[in-house]
This record gives C-alpha cells, sequence and structure tokens, in this order.
C-alpha cells in the first residue's frame, strides 16, 4: 500500500548552518496511527514543521499523498489536518465562526458541515460554546476546537502534536476514539506523544527519535527484538534506547 506521509532522508532545522533533524526518513500509510516519540528538544517539533511546510528541509525530501509542498503548497496543505499542541485562533472570531472558516477553507458544502460539526460538537461536549469566544474558554476546551477543525475535514492525513495535554479524561476518550474511527475509514495518522502507555495501547508503530537522529522504528514486536527486551513494554524499550545513547 502507497504511503500517505514520506519523509526520506531529510536533514533540517532554523538555519543551514545547525541541523536540529538529521537525516532521518520513515513513513506513514493509510489505516494505521504511527508515534513519534522522544526528549524534549529530540527534534520532534522541528519534524512536525517540516511535515508542515513551515520550514523547508536542508536535504532531502518530504511528500504527501505523491506531492511535495514545493511543487504544489496549496493542494499539499489541504492533505492534512493538523491538531497543535498550543491552541492556535482568532480572537474575534466565535467557536461555530472558526468552524465556518475551517469548512470553507477545504470546500464543505452546508451539509457536510451542519452535519460534521454537529457529530463533533455533541462529542467533546462543547454545543453550548458553540456562539463564544475562544479567549472565554479553559485550556482544555481550546484544544478541543483545535481538534475539532482539524477532524471536520477528514483529511487523508493527521498530524496530531501532543493532543492529550490540557484535556479532561472525557475529552482524551473521545479524541482518541476519534482517532481510531478515522484510522479504520483509511486515514492516515502521525501522533507526537511523551504518553507512552498510551502510544503503546493505540499506536500500529512507533518512531523514536533522539538527538534529532531515528534510532529505531517498527511495531512493539519489532522494536523488543532490536533491544532483546522481550515482553517489555514500549516503556522499558524506549528507556533503555536513550539511556544506550549516553554509552
Amino acid at each position: 500500500m502507497a504511503a500517505l506521509l514520506e519523509v526520506n532522508n531529510v536533514t533540517g532545522g532554523y538555519s543551514p548552518s545547525h541541523a536540529v533533524i538529521k537525516n532521518i526518513s520513515f513513513a506513514v500509510h493509510p489505516r494505521e496511527i504511527v508515534a513519534l516519540i522522544g526528549l524534549n528538544g529530540a527534534g520532534k517539533s522541528t519534524t512536525i514543521k517540516h511535515i508542515l511546510g513551515l520550514l523547508q528541509p536542508l536535504d532531502g525530501s518530504i511528500k504527501i499523498a505523491g506531492q511535495s509542498f514545493q511543487s504544489a503548497p496549496d493542494s499539499y496543505r489541504l492533505s492534512y489536518g493538523y491538531i497543535p499542541e498550543s491552541p492556535i485562533y482568532y480572537e474575534e472570531l466565535t467557536l461555530w465562526e472558526h468552524i465556518e472558516l475551517m469548512a470553507m477553507s477545504h470546500g464543505l458544502t452546508k451539509e457536510e458541515l451542519s452535519k460534521r460539526a454537529e457529530l463533533l460538537l455533541r462529542e467533546f461536549r462543547m454545543e453550548e460554546m458553540k456562539n463564544r469566544f475562544p479567549q472565554q474558554f479553559s485550556k482544555g476546551m481550546r484544544q478541543k476546537l483545535m481538534i475539532m477543525m482539524a477532524l471536520l475535514v477528514q483529511p487523508p492525513l493527521y498530524i496530531v502534536d501532543e493532543p492529550i495535554l490540557g484535556l479532561d479524561p472525557l475529552g482524551i476518550r473521545s479524541l482518541l476514539t476519534w482517532l481510531q474511527r478515522c484510522k479504520e475509514q483509511g486515514a492516515g495518522i502521525l501522533m507526537s506523544t511523551h504518553i507512552l502507555a498510551t502510544a503503546e495501547k493505540y499506536c500500529d508503530r512507533f518512531i523514536i527519535l533522539h538527538k534529532g537522529e531515528i534510532k529505531a522504528q517498527g511495531t512493539l514486536d519489532e522494536l523488543r527484538q532490536f533491544t532483546g527486551l522481550f515482553g517489555h513494554s514500549l516503556d522499558d524499550i524506549y528507556l533503555r534506547i536513550v539511556e544506550d545513547e549516553k554509552q
């Protein structure tokens, strides 16, 4: 099955003289959730910014559904949904106006907007907040706004950056259940997270990024074989790989 996201030998960073990520390669396919895990400063955010098209690789290439940002920036941006770690919103727009703006930018019909938004508002218990402004929301509510905007457009690929932070337990359950449903319907999902127990439960494959380099990637069984930690948790495997780098 062809990959939705292809990251091929990418080196990049914030200036040509300082590479943060070094020669990294991985892919995300339809119907899978892939976890991108690493310590603070490992290069996860830099990797995501390159995928989003906010940074351009110093070397290597990134493609979503076979196209690069350089060759088709508009359609490239429309091919993914992004859930950021820190909510980004317009102070002058209500929740519903944010939803309408996202629908308009992706060409949704009024019927599609109404049907999808109604389901999302109910799922994330935000119906009563529909006509309020985000600055009146808690951090978790603002995060739910970002989640609903990304899920609304039903893209083939989701880029999800630390999605659980700030959410209450019901919000976490709703998000993970919805992402699982998106996966079953054919979407690919790249999820950056520090919560390894959640990653182990919901993700199909794992990419361990450390000091800007991919140290291991694969299914849990493949990582167990790679480290020799048969029967161990993702947490044990991750700590072994990171601690081995100190030696």
